[in-house]
């Protein structure tokens, strides 16, 4: 989702100040490195990689939603008083950029995830609610759910564990040992992955929600089916829409339909009601409640059950 111009003008305000207040949070850190996240994704790759040994901090909260996120007065302070500071880029990150020149952030790594593996363009499918288009512009938007594909995430994990290490040393052969053993539970789920979709009965999911899985369907070759674009905010399908979805699961005789974590399920359990087709979450790990973060649920565990589901919705 686009920030207004009003919307980055005042949280660049709020740098000025807050600026007294940088010093206490930068003193906090115990001789550990300060990296701050954006959100879940981020903070379970750094969490494994990393542990106890940095002091970690995710912007947006358990719960919470990604695309309608903005940053707060204490959200600025915290980016600028990090020793890192990890994002995807991307339609949401959009303010990243502003709020960054505005810092000096010479002592500061930065990582834009987005930039270390191969970007798909945003896809709009027939029957998809489409977004409404900026006239003025012109430049290619890519798809910024690069981390639902286990594959990609195999990648991230080592961009992050060379910029940590590259900034802690010494830590650094216990970095490498944690990246490496979560990477082997990664490319197990990644092999997984393949031999299901190898071996099922059929090709297609329908996602009768948003779509945030293009990176995952076609590393794994899989079709699909959805009722919204990934950073839709929509929550209402047209009767269009509707009628596809529904078209699409008796035609093929989809047995299952799926719905994105922290979602109201109304398409999907409009589309199960007319079609008697089952309901099944999809994680596209975005975030995880409160209850389920304070219970360490990884995104090891969340593709795990993705592998579960799918074995039923392809079979």
């Amino acid at each position: 989702m686009k920030r207004t111009i009003a919307i980055i003008l005042a949280v660049l305000l709020t740098l000025t100040l807050f600026a007294g207040c940088s010093a206490k949070y930068g003193n906090k850190n115990n001789g550990k490195l300060n990296i701050v996240v954006k959100m879940y994704p981020e903070y379970d790759f750094v969490r494994a990689i990393a542990g106890d040994k940095v002091n970690l901090d995710m912007l947006v909260p358990p719960g919470g939603s990604v695309h309608s996120y903005e940053p707060s007065p204490g959200d600025i302070v915290k980016i600028q008083n990090a020793d890192m500071f990890i994002y995807v880029g991307g339609e949401s990150d959009s303010w990243v950029s502003d709020i960054l020149d505005s810092m000096d952030t010479s002592g500061m790594t930065i990582l834009r995830l987005i930039d270390y593996v191969d970007a798909f363009e945003e896809e709009i499918k027939e029957g998809m609610e489409a977004e409404d288009e900026d006239e003025d512009n012109d430049e290619i938007e890519y798809d910024e759910h690069i981390w639902t594909s286990p594959k990609n995430a195999i990648l991230l994990i080592n961009v992050i564990r060379d910029a940590i290490c590259d900034m802690d040393a010494d830590n650094c052969p216990s970095y490498v040992d944690n990246a490496r053993t979560y990477q082997e539970e990664l490319r197990d789920i990644d092999t997984q992955l393949t031999e299901l979709v190898k071996n099922a009965a059929r090709k297609k999911i329908v996602v009768a929600d948003k779509f945030p899985f293009l990176y995952f369907v076609r590393h794994y070759g899989l079709d699909y089916e959805a009722a919204f674009p990934g950073c839709s905010d929509q929550a209402d399908a047209t009767p269009k829409t509707i009628q596809h979805l529904k078209e699409a699961v008796q035609n093929e005789k989809i047995p299952y339909v799926y719905h994105v974590e922290l979602s109201n399920k109304s398409v999907a359990s409009s589309i199960s009601e007319m079609t008697g087709a089952g309901l099944l979450l999809l994680n596209s790990c975005h975030n995880v409640s409160k209850d389920d973060f304070n219970k360490g649920v990884t995104y090891v565990d969340l593709m795990w059950v993705n592998i579960e589901n799918l074995r039923k919705g392809l079979n």
